[in-house]
């Protein structure tokens, strides 16, 4: 009961704008506000928009795993990655509210599906829990890079998050390796790019 109530508290804050994180300085605090024209502020605040949905996906992948994880030391592990990732959360939204939007409509499906997900990869034995994080990471990354190509140039702010947050996944990526992920088969690997690409054009719209 106590774990149900635990996650039941975490998809409410993850999803409803209350997530604390762990306090860390937002990484845009010293960049300056752009001149934005309502196109390119537009689509700022749609890439941030999809950041944030993937940032409510993560947080349930990470409370997925972490309730099926059969090792204590890999539920730590996914915790307090979980944890930083909620960082990304909160500075998400600042930046949405910022830019003068809003979340995704989508965000509880994202969570519950993404909940599902994660607790069927901690089933699947530890290893191959981590080797889930690890590619999900890698992948995210790699998104991540592309955002900051497609951002508009003077977009200091938005860039000075992704930026932070592309750095946090790397570590968490490593973290995984160093814990003895295993390596994922090529066709659940597509088809989690699959996924993505279906959230991500989702998202940038809803």
């Amino acid at each position: 009961m106590d774990s149900i109530i635990i996650n039941l508290d975490r998809a409410l804050r993850a999803v409803g704008g209350a997530a604390r994180g762990t306090g860390r300085e937002y990484p845009a605090q010293a960049a300056p506000e752009p001149l934005l024209e309502e196109p390119e502020r537009r689509h700022a605040a749609a890439l941030m928009r999809v950041n944030h949905a993937g940032e409510v996906a993560a947080q349930a992948l990470y409370h997925g795993q972490s309730l099926t994880a059969r090792g204590d030391r890999v539920r730590r592990d996914l915790e307090r990655a979980a944890a930083e990732e909620e960082d990304h959360l909160v500075w998400c939204r600042r930046r949405l509210a910022e830019l003068d939007d809003r979340p995704s409509l989508l965000d509880p499906l994202w969570y519950a599906g993404s909940f599902v997900i994660g607790a069927a990869a901690g089933l699947a034995g530890d290893r191959v829990n981590l080797g889930f994080l690890a590619e999900t990471e890698r992948q995210v990354e790699a998104h991540l890079e592309g955002h900051l190509e497609r951002l508009p140039p003077d977009d200091a702010r938005s860039r000075a998050v992704v930026r932070q947050m592309q750095e946090d996944e790397v570590s968490h990526a490593r973290m995984a390796e160093r814990g003895g992920a295993a390596p994922l088969p090529e066709p659940v690997r597509r088809a989690m790019r699959l996924v993505s690409r279906v959230m991500t054009a989702t998202a940038y719209r809803l």
